[in-house]
């Protein structure tokens, strides 16, 4: 295995645990944006540009979802 793949094979995983993490506090919720933000690298380094993309795609949702539960609510 390559130093690439250990890498992407690292991302992918940390996304699925983090996502299955995400109920039990908001920090999973932005951990797991950051890995989509490293799996989006490895796409982009592998030549997957489609996966790249959204990736940066999930990584922006999982953002808007962290702040959205951190964020008070005000009226």
């Amino acid at each position: 295995m390559d130093l690439l793949t250990a890498f992407g094979l690292l991302t992918v995983t940390a996304m699925l645990i983090f996502y299955a993490l995400e109920d039990r506090s908001p920090r999973f919720i932005l951990a797991m944006a950051g890995a989509c933000l490293l799996a989006s690298v490895y796409g982009f380094l592998q030549g997957a540009w489609p996966f790249g993309a959204l990736e940066v795609v999930w990584a922006a949702v999982a953002f808007w979802r962290w702040r959205s539960r951190t964020r008070p609510l005000t009226r």
